[in-house]
């Protein structure tokens, strides 16, 4: 039987991500690798959002303009992932990504840290 076009899982980085004043990239891919690109993507850190993605359209949210992005040329392999610049200590923490196609939802958390 074949699997639904909708199921897939996340996958997150091995390990926490340092935290670097030019650029971080939070990493995030679907499993298996299907194309991302008509999902809906959600990044939160905390209750804040920091980026949406829908309807191949990106929204930053209040703080991050300019700051937050996806990869979106990645985006057709499954890549998710949330690049962050110009960092502040303030950006260290749990991050939430949340991604939903059709019905179904997934999310994943990942760390980025001060110090290893």
């Amino acid at each position: 039987m074949a699997a639904a076009s909708n199921e897939f899982k996340l996958i997150g980085p091995s390990r926490r991500e340092l935290y670097n004043p030019s650029a971080v990239a939070l990493s995030c891919r679907l499993s298996p690798e299907v194309s991302a690109v008509n999902m809906e993507i959600r990044w939160f850190k905390g209750t804040d959002c920091v980026c949406v993605y829908k309807n191949r359209q990106e929204t930053k949210g209040r703080g991050y303009e300019g700051r937050a992005s996806l990869i979106t040329q990645e985006l057709e392999t499954g890549n998710v992932s949330l690049q962050l610049r110009d960092c502040e200590w303030s950006d260290c923490g749990h991050y939430l990504c949340q991604v939903t196609d059709g019905d179904r939802t997934e999310e994943i958390t990942v760390e980025m840290c001060k110090c290893s």
